[in-house]
């Protein structure tokens, strides 16, 4: 289908969400559209974010491009309220129902990792009474926009989705995103989030995090540059606590009643106290809504944040990596000495023959004390304290600019070299060793029906006879000819079709060729008549 498209008239093109296209799979798809415009075109690109590949992209097919950011770098999705809330492991499905029903969102999103997960936590919701719709791969299109047209109208108000089903989704009144599963990477994870929060509207994000993946969870929103608010999962008395307050908070309250309602009031005044018409109007309010689940109790620690280490006192050691020196054996090593803690010490910088150490300015007397006039650790190594940082080459290798093609491809994930000329050698094959037996050669010649009748040796050339007298039959030396080629290097078979009645003959030998039958049958093929000759069966 590509072939019939016809791009040349084309003076502008505007590629929307274009990170999220190229992780669907439509790089090639996109590189020809481009390829196939006219060199004189504008060609515009919006993207979330811009990955390596989106800068490499923009390098190839752009011409005195500028960069225009709508956000600023240091502050990600300013109107969206990041919750990292802790459960436990079996209680990772009650977290999101206790989520919808706290927030009760007019639209909400909650994104699964498998399609499998989608399918189970949409019946689940759907069982609880949650309007729900669902979106994942497995859907045709006409599928997902009837689901997001369910979502539009009100007829759903949840959406259960994986990551690739809900690209590009935009929905006016999407103000929570619920992660069941955590994503995969930071800007999965700003992708997703980045569905709410948009056209001054607040948004909630929240992550539902076991135990098991809290480290992960830290780990995401740190190289998202997002800081959460950690807690509890809301409780089943958190959630009626949050009823009766929009319950309260309802304009019906205010408003005053009309015509219509009249007769009915003054019968439920007449036949009921307050007291009863307030209780059987609660009732009435929970049926509208999903009881929500008991969950268990965590404990909840918020991440620390590690204070800025400020002034500090660099001091040398007499043991460097000849040493063996590293940093989780000085470490150690100089907090029991100097009377010290893990937080009271800074960088660490090791050389060949001694290394560098970084201690806390408030730290230094005591550390001094502790160690003595002798300044010594462990008996032998010597400390000295120096008047100025260290200058101490970094030998880390820097990382190359994003999207060279200089040199050559290297692992993914790793950290090139920038002067591919320094790279080391690649790693010769191992020689082989020249003392081992040579194996034996394979013969050139086998046998037609060597299945049938098992292996038949090469035949090999014929002495020179000093005569052409045929040997006597019967004799020994007419069976040892058997066999024998009278050309060399010829096969069996084709001695035989030179027989008389090829391909009728008898079949080849088995065992001795000087036994009694095989030398029947070759005198039979000779045409000799006599007491050798080859049995005749008899008629059955």
């Amino acid at each position: 289908m590509r072939g019939t498209i016809d791009l040349t008239n084309v003076r502008a093109v505007v590629l929307d969400e274009a990170d999220e296209m190229l992780d669907l799979g439509f790089r090639e798809d996109l590189e020809f559209i481009l390829e196939q415009t006219p060199a004189e075109r504008q060609t515009l690109l919006f993207s979330a974010t811009v990955p390596a590949a989106i800068a490499k992209l923009a390098r190839s097919y752009q011409r005195d491009a500028e960069r225009i950011s709508t956000v600023e770098e240091k502050q990600q999705h300013a109107d969206i309220e990041y919750r990292a809330m802790m459960v436990s492991s079996r209680d990772g499905e009650n977290a999101v129902i206790n989520v919808l029903r706290y927030y009760e969102a007019p639209n909400a999103i909650v994104f699964c990792n498998t399609r499998a997960m989608v399918a189970r936590l949409t019946t689940r919701l759907s069982n609880r009474g949650f309007p729900v719709v669902a979106l994942s791969g497995e859907l045709t299109q006409s599928e997902r926009s009837n689901a997001l047209q369910a979502m539009r109208d009100g007829r759903a108000r949840v959406c259960v989705a994986t990551d690739v089903a809900a690209r590009g989704i935009d929905l006016p009144k999407l103000d929570l995103v619920v992660h069941a599963e955590l994503p995969g990477s930071h800007e999965t994870l700003l992708h997703r989030s980045g569905r709410t929060g948009r056209a001054g509207r607040k948004g909630v994000s929240a992550l539902i995090v076991v135990p098991s993946s809290r480290k992960k969870a830290e780990r995401i929103l740190k190289f998202a540059k997002l800081d959460a608010d950690w807690g509890e999962a809301p409780s089943a008395s958190a959630v009626d606590a949050k009823d009766s307050e929009r319950m309260l908070a309802a304009d019906d309250w205010q408003m005053d009643v009309t015509e219509a309602e009249r007769d009915a009031v003054d019968q439920l005044m007449a036949a009921f106290t307050p007291e009863q018409i307030a209780a059987a109007y609660l009732r009435q309010y929970k049926l509208r809504h999903t009881a929500p689940e008991e969950l268990g109790a965590m404990h909840v620690d918020k991440p620390k944040k590690r204070a800025a280490f400020g002034p500090s006192v660099w001091f040398s050691l007499s043991e460097g990596r000849n040493d063996n020196a590293s940093p989780k054996h000085l470490l150690p090593m100089v907090c029991k000495a100097g009377d010290i803690t893990k937080d009271d010490i800074g960088a660490i910088r090791i050389v060949d023959d001694q290394s560098y150490v970084e201690i806390r300015q408030e730290a230094v007397d005591g550390f001094l004390a502790a160690i003595g006039p002798e300044m010594k650790i462990e008996g032998s190594k010597t400390i000295v304290r120096l008047d100025k940082a260290p200058d101490v080459p970094d030998f880390r290798r820097p990382k190359p600019e994003r999207g060279s093609k200089s040199g050559p491809k290297h692992r993914k994930g790793g950290t090139p070299p920038v002067d591919w000329n320094d790279a080391p050698e690649p790693r010769q094959r191992k020689p082989k060793p020249q003392d081992r037996k040579p194996s034996k050669p394979k013969p050139k010649y086998e046998a037609k029906d060597s299945a049938a009748h098992g292996p038949v040796e090469k035949s090999k050339p014929a002495k020179a006879r000093t005569d052409d007298k045929p040997k006597p039959r019967g004799s020994k030396e007419a069976g040892k000819d058997f066999g024998k080629a009278s050309k060399p290097g010829k096969p069996k078979d084709a001695q035989r079709s030179k027989s008389k009645g090829a391909g009728k003959g008898p079949p080849p030998p088995k065992g001795k060729p000087s036994s009694k039958k095989n030398r029947a049958r070759t005198l039979a093929a000779k045409g000799a008549k006599g007491g050798n000759a080859a049995p005749k069966r008899r008629p059955s």
